[in-house]
C-alpha cells in the first residue's frame, strides 16, 4: 500500500496532467492509454517527433491520433498519411467519426473531399507532390502522421517516405507508425539528424497473447509448450516425423511402389490431402476461434474457397445478421448499375456475405472489399478467404489467423515466407478489448518441419532497410527549387546513405585489419633467393590459365555432346560413359519433342531398365555404334519385351568396353595453350624455384593472395558505398542535361513539364510530350497508348502477343517503343536505368472500355479481374490527368484530348467509389 506522501504525489500529478492536452484527450477514450503511447504522446506535446515501433494491434494509431488532436487543440493543421488508398479511406471514416466532416478531408488521388480542412488524410504520394509543388494547403502545417512508415523498405514505393521526411519544412512535427523491426534505434538516430529532437519509443509486447498452433488433420497441437522459452511440441515433431516416414513427397505425393496388390490394379503415388478449407472453418467454429482470417496467397484459391463453402452449405450468420448483411451490401452498392453487378457475380458474393463467409484480395471490385472490411469489423462475417494484401495495413482483425501454406508466389518464383512476412500475418490474431488471446494455426503438409516453423514464428530481426534512390522528376524539381549543389546535399541526408555511411565504418576497419595481417603474410613468405612474392604470382597466373583453359575446354565438349545428343534416333545403340546408367543402351525416343535445346532420349540399358537420359549423362560427345530394329508397337512397361530388345542388343556384338576407353582418352584429352608452356618454363627457372622452404613460403603465399582479393572485395564495396546517392543523383543530372531539361542549376521549359508528371515512367511521359508523339489522337485512342506508361503484368514472364488497336495507335507505340529503346541506351551510357519498357497488356482493354464497350466484354477479352481492370484503369486517368495539367496552356488541343479521355473511361465501376 503507498504511503500518504506517495498519494498526494500522484494526486498533483493527476490535478497537473488534468490540465493538458494529453489529459483532455485520455478522457476522450473509456480505457487507459498503455505505457508506451502515453510516452509518445508526451513527446509531442513536448515538442518533440517521435517514432513508435509496436507490433500491430498494439495500438500505435492512438498516437497518431494524438497529433491530430493538437492540431486541433492549437488551431493548426495536421496532414495523416497512409500507404494504400484503402486504409487512406477507412481512416478517414474513423476520424469522421470522431472529429466531425466539417475537421477532416480526404486526398487519395481518386477522391479529392475537403482538402483545405485542418485534418488532411492522404496517401504518402500526394504529401510528397504537395510538397514538390509548393501548395499553398501546407501554410500552417504543424503535424505530420505517417502511418506504417516501415514501408521505405518497399523496393518500388519506399523511396516516398524518404523524400517526405527529408522535405518537410523544419517547423514541422513528424508522428512515424511502425511495425516492429529491430533497428529502430538506427532508423530514430537518421530522424534525429534529418528532423531535430526525436524520441524513440520502442514496444514488443502484444497487447494480446498470441498462441501458434498446427492442424494436422483435425487435431490442433500447440507448436510450443514453453511459449517464453520458445521450446518447439516434442510430440508435434515426433508426429511430423512419422507422417515423414509415410514416404510423403515434397509437395504433397507419397512415393508408391510398382506391382499389383493382391490382384488389384497398380499403386501409384498417393496424395496427401489437407483438410478441405470448409473443414478447417468448422474446426475453429467448433473451438471458438473465429472470427478468423484465412490466408491462401491465391486470387483463385481464395473465391474457391467462399465457393466451396457455399456448395457445402456452411452458414455462420443468424438469420438476423444475414438480413443486416444484405442491406447494408445492397445499399453500399446501390449505385453500381444493374448489368455490371451481374458480370461481377455480385449474387454469388452477396450469398456468401450473408452466410458469414467473403474473399479479400486485389482483383475484387474496391467496393466489394470495402464493404467486406467494414462487415467483418462489425462481426458480421466470421471468415474471411485473403491473399497478403489484407495484412498491409487494413484494419481487419481477427480471433484467429490461418496460414494454408508457408510458401507465396514473389512475382518470380514460390519462395518461403519471411519472418517478418510470418509475424505481419498472424499479428492479425487477437483483438484488443474484445480477446484475451489470439491464434495463429498454420495448416500441415509433408514440407512443414515444426523445428523450422518454431524458428520462423520466434524470430524477432526485421530490419528496416533504405529503398531511396533519386528519380528524374525528383531531381527537376529539387534543383529548380534549392540548385544542383544542395540538392546532392539533401539527398546525401537520406536515410539510404546514412545506413551506407555506418557500414562503411565497418567495411573500413576490416580493411584496416587485413592489410596489417597481410603485411604479416607478406613476411612470413619471405624467401632468401630470390622474390617468393614473384614466383607466387606466376604460380597463381598459370594456375588460372590452367583452369580457364579445361573451363574452355568443358564448354566446348558439352556443346559438342549437346549436338551428339540432338543427332541420335530411334534404334540408335549407343554407350552412356558414366554414372549409375554407364553401357550399352538403345534410343526408344529421340527425346526432342520438347524442344530440340534439350534433348532428353528414352533409353533401354543394358540391364533392362527403361529411362530417360540428360545432356549431364554425357560429359563427351556419343557415337552411335550401330542400330538395331525396334519393333513398331515395343512396349518399355512389358517385361518380356524389354528382354527380347537386350537379347538382340548383344547378339549384335557391340563392344561397350572398347567404346567406354575410346571416351575416356576423349574426356581426358586438352590442348595446351603455349601461354601454359610460357608461365612453365619462366617457373622452372625462377631463383625461389630450388629453395628447400618452397612449399612452406607457398602455404604463406596462398594466405596472402586469398585474403589480398577479399580486401580488394571490400574495399570496393566501400567505395561503392561512399557517396552512393550524390552519384546516383549527379548521373541523372547528366541524363537530364544531355537530354535538355536541366541547363546547370536552370531548368528548362521542358524540364518544368516534367517537374509536374508524377510517374515511375516520368521521363518517357515528357519524351512522348515533347516529341509530339500523342498530338494527333483521339481520347480512346490516347487513353490506350498511355496505359502503357501504368500497367504492369502480374507475371513478369509473360510472352503473350497482346491485342492491339488498329490505325495510327500501332504507329504510335511503336514510336514509343522506340523512344524508350533510345532512353534505355542513353541510360546505360551512363551507369543508371529507371525507364521500364512500356507495356501494351492493357492497350485493348482501355481503348474498348474508352469507346463504350460493355464490362463483360472488355473483362472477358481482356481476361482480367474487376479489381485488376478498375485499378489500372484509375491510374490510367490519374496520368491522363497529369498529362490534362501540363498541356493546358502550351498544346491545348492535347490538353482537350486528355481531359476527353478522363471523361470516356471515368464510367460505370471505375467512375463509383466510396470512402466508408
Amino acid at each position: 500500500m503507498s504511503s500518504p506522501a506517495e498519494r498526494y504525489s500522484a494526486a498533483r500529478h493527476r490535478a497537473a496532467e488534468a490540465k493538458t492536452e494529453l489529459g483532455a484527450f485520455r478522457r476522450r477514450y473509456d480505457f487507459d492509454l498503455d505505457p508506451f503511447q502515453l510516452q509518445a504522446c508526451a513527446a509531442l506535446e513536448a515538442g518533440r517527433s517521435v517514432l513508435v515501433a509496436a507490433p500491430t494491434g498494439a495500438g500505435k494509431t492512438v498516437v497518431g491520433e494524438f497529433a491530430v488532436h493538437l492540431a486541433l487543440a492549437t488551431g493548426g493543421k495536421c496532414f495523416y498519411t497512409t500507404p494504400i488508398k484503402a486504409l487512406s479511406n477507412q481512416k478517414y471514416t474513423d476520424l469522421v467519426r470522431r472529429h466531425g466532416a466539417d475537421a477532416i478531408g480526404l486526398l487519395t488521388g481518386d477522391n479529392s473531399i475537403n482538402g483545405e480542412a485542418p485534418v488532411v488524410v492522404m496517401t504518402t504520394e500526394v504529401l510528397r507532390n504537395m510538397l514538390y509543388a509548393g501548395s499553398s494547403t501546407l501554410r500552417g502545417l504543424g503535424h505530420v502522421v505517417m502511418d506504417e512508415v516501415h514501408y521505405l523498405s518497399d523496393r518500388f514505393r519506399g523511396a516516398v517516405w524518404e523524400e517526405c521526411i527529408i522535405h518537410l519544412p523544419e517547423s514541422v512535427q513528424l508522428t512515424a507508425l511502425s511495425a516492429t523491426v529491430s533497428n529502430a534505434e538506427e532508423f530514430g538516430d537518421w530522424l534525429q539528424e534529418v528532423r531535430g529532437e526525436t524520441d524513440v519509443v520502442v514496444e514488443e509486447q502484444r497487447p494480446v497473447p498470441l498462441w501458434q498452433h498446427v492442424l494436422v488433420g483435425n487435431r490442433l497441437h500447440d507448436l510450443f509448450v514453453d511459449a517464453a522459452q520458445r521450446k518447439v511440441n516434442p510430440d508435434l515433431v515426433k508426429l511430423a516425423r512419422e507422417e515423414r516416414g509415410r514416404g510423403w513427397e515434397r509437395g504433397g505425393n507419397r512415393r508408391g511402389r510398382g506391382g499389383h496388390g493382391r490382384g488389384g490394379p497398380p499403386r501409384g503415388p498417393r496424395r496427401f490431402r489437407p483438410p478441405s478449407r470448409m473443414h478447417v472453418v468448422e474446426r475453429l467454429d467448433r473451438d471458438g476461434l473465429l472470427p478468423a482470417i484465412y490466408f491462401i496467397f491465391s486470387r483463385a484459391g481464395c473465391d474457391a474457397a467462399v465457393v466451396s463453402c457455399l456448395y457445402g452449405g456452411l452458414r455462420l450468420n443468424t438469420q438476423e445478421e444475414a438480413a443486416e448483411v444484405r442491406a447494408l451490401a445492397e445499399e453500399r452498392c446501390a449505385d453500381i448499375p444493374e448489368e455490371d453487378l451481374t458480370v461481377l457475380g455480385f449474387g454469388e458474393w452477396l450469398e456468401g456475405l450473408t452466410r458469414g463467409v467473403a474473399a479479400h484480395h486485389a482483383g475484387m471490385l474496391p467496393t466489394f472489399k470495402e464493404v467486406t472490411e467494414e462487415l467483418f469489423a462489425r462481426g458480421l462475417i466470421k471468415a474471411v478467404f485473403a491473399t497478403e494484401t489484407l495484412a498491409l495495413g487494413v484494419n481487419m482483425p481477427a480471433r484467429s489467423v490461418v496460414l494454408e501454406q508457408l510458401t507465396k508466389w514473389n512475382g518470380e518464383t514460390h519462395a518461403d515466407i519471411t519472418p517478418g512476412e510470418y509475424t505481419q500475418l498472424t499479428g492479425r490474431a487477437g483483438r484488443r478489448g474484445i480477446d484475451v488471446e489470439g491464434h495463429g494455426v498454420v495448416l500441415y503438409a509433408p514440407q512443414v518441419d515444426p523445428e523450422a516453423l518454431g524458428g520462423l514464428a520466434s524470430t524477432r530481426t526485421y530490419p528496416l532497410r533504405s529503398s531511396f534512390r533519386p528519380s528524374y522528376n525528383m531531381a527537376v524539381n529539387l534543383v529548380g527549387q534549392v540548385g544542383r549543389d544542395r540538392t546532392r546535399g539533401m539527398l546525401e541526408e537520406s536515410f539510404a546513405q546514412f545506413q551506407a555511411d555506418r557500414a562503411v565504418v565497418g567495411l573500413a576497419k576490416k580493411v584496416a585489419k587485413n592489410e596489417e595481417a597481410l603485411r604479416g603474410y607478406h613476411d612470413a613468405m619471405r624467401c632468401e633467393l630470390g622474390d617468393f612474392t614473384e614466383y607466387a604470382q606466376l604460380r597463381r597466373s598459370l594456375s588460372d590459365v590452367e583452369a580457364r583453359q579445361a573451363k574452355h575446354n568443358a564448354a566446348r565438349k558439352r556443346a559438342e555432346a549437346a549436338k551428339s545428343v540432338e543427332k541420335l534416333r530411334r534404334g540408335d545403340v549407343i554407350v552412356v560413359p558414366s554414372g549409375r546408367r554407364a553401357g550399352l543402351a538403345v534410343v526408344l525416343d529421340a527425346g526432342t519433342s520438347a524442344g530440340p535445346d534439350d534433348p532428353k532420349p528414352l533409353v533401354l540399358t543394358e540391364q533392362r531398365q527403361v529411362k530417360r537420359l540428360a545432356l549431364a549423362d554425357f560429359p563427351v560427345p556419343v557415337e552411335p555404334l550401330g542400330q538395331v530394329r525396334i519393333p513398331k508397337n515395343f512396349n518399355g512397361r512389358s517385361p518380356q519385351e524389354r528382354r527380347d530388345l537386350v537379347a538382340t542388343l548383344r547378339a549384335k556384338g557391340f563392344d561397350g568396353n572398347q567404346a567406354r576407353r575410346d571416351a575416356s582418352r576423349q574426356s581426358g584429352a586438352d590442348d595446351e595453350a603455349p601461354e601454359i608452356e610460357r608461365l612453365r618454363r619462366e617457373l622452372r627457372h625462377h631463383p625461389c624455384h630450388e629453395c628447400p622452404d618452397r612449399e612452406h613460403h607457398a602455404r604463406w603465399a596462398e594466405r596472402y593472395f586469398r585474403l589480398r582479393k577479399e580486401t580488394e572485395g571490400v574495399r570496393r564495396r566501400v567505395e561503392g558505398r561512399t557517396n552512393l546517392i550524390a552519384r546516383t543523383f549527379d548521373r541523372i543530372c547528366t541524363v537530364l542535361d544531355q537530354l535538355g531539361y536541366l541547363d546547370g542549376d536552370q531548368v528548362t521549359d521542358d524540364g518544368q513539364r516534367l517537374a509536374k508528371l508524377y510517374t515511375e515512367m516520368d521521363l518517357l511521359t515528357a519524351e512522348c510530350l515533347r516529341h509530339g508523339q500523342w498530338d494527333s489522337l483521339r481520347p480512346a485512342e490516347l487513353a490506350s497508348c498511355v496505359s502503357t506508361l501504368v500497367f504492369e503484368s502480374r507475371q513478369s514472364d509473360d510472352a503473350s502477343r497482346p491485342r492491339l488497336p488498329g490505325g495510327q495507335v500501332k504507329d504510335v507505340l511503336a514510336a514509343m517503343v522506340k523512344l524508350w529503346g533510345e532512353l534505355e541506351e542513353l541510360e546505360g551510357e551512363n551507369g543508371v536505368s529507371f525507364q521500364r519498357e512500356p507495356n501494351l497488356g492493357f492497350c485493348w482493354a482501355t481503348y474498348r472500355w474508352a469507346n463504350g464497350a460493355r464490362l463483360d466484354t472488355v473483362l472477358d477479352e481482356g481476361d482480367m479481374a474487376p479489381g485488376d481492370f478498375v485499378r489500372w484503369t484509375k491510374q490510367v486517368i490519374d496520368l491522363l490527368g497529369q498529362i490534362a495539367d501540363v498541356t493546358r496552356d502550351e498544346h491545348p488541343d492535347l490538353h482537350r484530348t486528355a481531359k476527353a479521355a478522363i471523361d470516356a473511361v471515368r464510367r460505370g465501376v471505375v467512375a463509383y467509389s466510396s470512402v466508408g
